[in-house]
C-alpha cells in the first residue's frame, strides 16, 4: 500500500502505488481505486460539460432574440465557470495520484491564508452578501410580472449566486478561523 502525497490525499489509500496516467485510462474499473474512478468521472463530467457550453453558444449565435441570447450568455457563463472548475479538481486529482504539481490544480489549501484582516473582510462579506439575497427578494416581488416575469427570474437567480457566494464565504471563513 502506498500513501498518495499532499494535504488533500493524507487519509487516501490504494493498493498498487502510484500511477500514470495512460495507466489511468488501460485499467478495469474494478481495479481502480476511489480517487481513480473519482478522477474517471470528473474526466467523463469535464466533457459533458464542454460540449452542453458548446451546444448553447451555437443555440446563442443562431438566435435573433436578445432576451434569448442574454439568457444563454447566463447559462454559458456558468457552464464555462463548470468545466474550468472540474478541470481544476481533476488536474488536483492527477497532480496527487502522479506526484506532479500541475499549473492548472487546486493548490494552497493547506498554506497559511493571512491575518485576522482577511477574516474580518470575509464576515464583512457574507454580511453583505445577506443583505443583498434580502434586496433581491424584495425586488422578484416588487418586479412581479414584469416583461412576462423576466426580472424575477433574473433576480431569483441572483439571489441563488449570492447564496453560492456566501457558502463560498462561509468555507472560506472556516479555514480562515484554523489557521
Amino acid at each position: 500500500m502506498s500513501k498518495i502525497p499532499g494535504p488533500y490525499f493524507d487519509e487516501l489509500v490504494f493498493s498498487g502505488g502510484l500511477v500514470n496516467e495512460s495507466q489511468l485510462q488501460k485499467a478495469d474499473p474494478e481495479e481502480l481505486s476511489a480517487v481513480e474512478r473519482l478522477m474517471n468521472e470528473f474526466e467523463s463530467h469535464e466533457g459533458q460539460e464542454k460540449e452542453i457550453a458548446d451546444r448553447y453558444m451555437e443555440i446563442s449565435k443562431e438566435s435573433k432574440n436578445p432576451v434569448v441570447k442574454l439568457l444563454l450568455q447566463l447559462i454559458i457563463a456558468d457552464e464555462r465557470k463548470h468545466y474550468e472548475i472540474t478541470h481544476a479538481m481533476l488536474s488536483t486529482l492527477k497532480g496527487s495520484l502522479t506526484w506532479s504539481r500541475p499549473k492548472d490544480a487546486i493548490h494552497g489549501l493547506s498554506d497559511d491564508l493571512g491575518d485576522g484582516e482577511l477574516l474580518k473582510l470575509t464576515e464583512d462579506f457574507i454580511g453583505l452578501e445577506k443583505k443583498g439575497v434580502t434586496e433581491y427578494k424584495k425586488l422578484v416581488k416588487e418586479s412581479k410580472g414584469y416583461y412576462k416575469d423576466l426580472f424575477g427570474l433574473l433576480f431569483q437567480s441572483m439571489i441563488r449566486d449570492s447564496e453560492k457566494h456566501i457558502e463560498i464565504l462561509e468555507f472560506l471563513r472556516r479555514r480562515l478561523k484554523e489557521a
